[in-house]
């Protein structure tokens, strides 16, 4: 089971072949479990701008599984922000933070391809998905 961020789904609906997007690939082929949040389906489908891809990317979405996220996440992600903050480190879009402690959460790996979560995985210990 995997969580996977905007950044990976925007290289693969994109046909980008990262590292992230053949990771992503092998487990749909494996038929892994996939895994996205509230924030992530935001961030997707907020990036499209016409109706028919719109629709098309909701049904897809609409399939993998849905972490929730309550008032404890939130909580959490604020700990996260603050917590890097204090080390001088500005994540640079704090939704990454609600990422992360959905990630921490559910104690599902994170495969992402953006550095702010190089930073909080390095000071605040959740797991990301390790490429080859």
């Amino acid at each position: 089971m995997i969580l996977v961020d905007t950044t990976v789904w925007i290289d693969f609906f994109n046909n980008n072949s990262t590292r992230q997007v053949l990771k992503l690939e092998e487990s749909i082929k494996n038929s892994e479990d996939i895994c996205i949040c509230g924030v992530i389906l935001a961030e997707i489908l907020q990036g499209i701008q016409a109706r028919n891809q719109y629709l098309k990317t909701k049904s897809h979405l609409e399939n993998l599984v849905f972490l929730p996220m309550n008032d404890s996440t939130f909580v959490k992600s604020a700990e996260i922000f603050r917590y890097l903050r204090k080390l001088g480190i500005t994540i640079r879009k704090p939704v990454d933070c609600m990422i992360a402690a959905v990630s921490l959460e559910s104690d599902v790996p994170l495969l992402h391809n953006d550095r702010d979560f190089d930073h909080i995985e390095r000071y605040r210990g959740f797991k990301t998905v390790t490429l080859e």
